[in-house]
């Protein structure tokens, strides 16, 4: 029993430095605590001075938080400048299609692909001091310039708004506004939202610290478990 109280501890500290994950048992319920930080990395690696999210890692985690019976609800903390636009709505579909309570705060920054990944839990909070900046979608490298391409980009476009706007409150029209803003940032378009800007058009549900993110969640782990023992 000892050997596998200390397994399990070691998986735990494991957890921590490989995912920046963590799981939280009291009698609230347990959370599992997922950071999304740095860049989300797809399809090609990142230098190793890079903080990454690595998708092939949250996408098959996913999967067991929402499978498992010692897991109540979900908090994912958010600091990332976005990245793969792939990863990110890969992730960002798995959280919004699962069925426990899921709860999101945005912390320093929300930026790019991290749109989506803000907006796709259940509740959604930002503190006053986190930012968050919608900009159309870009490429590095070589692109092809041929007409294919850029509609490409307006398709992707497309799909990034279809689901900011199914998961938050802010309509098309804004959203699109604040994507394709020329008067906000010096070298690039779109616009940056700070907390209670982002509160205000609809992007994030809430302004708010961790308590308030966590007392969502424990508010909405204890609604479900009334529903379970309902048999709704």
């Amino acid at each position: 029993m000892q050997n596998n109280n200390a397994d399990m501890k070691k998986q735990e500290r494991e957890q921590v430095v490989e995912l920046g994950s963590d799981i939280t048992k009291s009698e609230k319920g347990n959370i599992y605590t997922l950071t999304i930080i740095g860049q989300v990395e797809g399809h090609q690696v990142l230098p190793e001075n890079c903080k990454t999210t690595k998708y092939e890692h949250v996408l098959p985690l996913l999967a067991g938080i929402e499978e498992s019976d010692e897991i109540d609800g979900l908090l994912l903390l958010l600091n990332t400048v976005g990245g793969d636009i792939e990863a990110g709505l890969a992730i960002a579909e798995m959280i919004a299609g699962m069925r426990k309570p899921t709860v999101s705060l945005v912390l320093g920054g929300g930026h790019s692909i991290g749109i989506p990944l803000a907006v796709c839990t259940k509740k959604s909070f930002i503190t006053p001091t986190a930012s968050m900046t919608v900009h159309p979608v870009r490429m590095t490298g070589l692109v092809v310039g041929a007409p294919q391409t850029f509609r490409y980009f307006q398709r992707i476009q497309e799909q990034i708004a279809d689901f900011v706007t199914s998961n938050s409150k802010i309509s098309r029209a804004d959203f699109e506004h604040y994507m394709m803003a020329t008067g906000e940032m010096a070298t690039d378009v779109g616009t940056i939202l700070y907390g209670k800007e982002a509160v205000s058009s609809g992007l994030i549900d809430k302004l708010g610290g961790l308590n308030d993110a966590l007392t969502a969640l424990h508010k909405m782990i204890d609604r479900s478990e009334k529903n379970k023992r309902n048999g709704n």
